[in-house]
């Protein structure tokens, strides 16, 4: 199950999180892990501030659900990797990277023709668990 989205720079990132927010509520799994949604939620908001901020690049969002893992990969136009940085204290930026690698099960970057791909996993508790309960009712 998947779903694709591109966001703009000129729509921001709120956009991309009430989006994911939405496709989310689709996954059997989602209402018993609020805290896995919003981790999700942070992480694409992360990915796609970066997108808009360093590649000045519209961001296109994937999200896959394989049963396993929650993927969301974001693609932008330039091919330079992310960095992560050791931000000064107070400073309101810098933190991106760091976030998606602290909140994500696995995470990764793809050198693309024509730009990159930053991909983070998101695994659920016992996803199996929550459908087993809702054959149950």
């Amino acid at each position: 199950m998947g779903w694709a989205h591109s966001f703009p720079m000129s729509e921001g990132v709120r956009v991309g999180r009430e989006w994911t927010r939405k496709r989310l509520e689709s996954l059997p799994w989602t209402a018993a892990e609020p805290d896995t949604v919003d981790a999700i939620v942070l992480a694409v908001s992360e990915l796609i501030t970066n997108a808009h901020i360093h590649a000045h690049s519209d961001a296109h969002l994937v999200l896959t659900w394989d049963g396993d893992c929650l993927q969301v990969s974001v693609h932008d136009e330039d091919s330079s990797l992310p960095q992560q940085r050791e931000p000064e204290q107070g400073a309101v930026s810098g933190r991106g990277v760091s976030i998606v690698r602290k909140l994500a099960d696995d995470w990764g970057t793809r050198c693309q023709r024509h730009g990159k791909t930053v991909t983070a996993c998101f695994r659920p508790a016992d996803p199996a668990a929550t459908s087993r309960e809702d054959n149950r009712s």
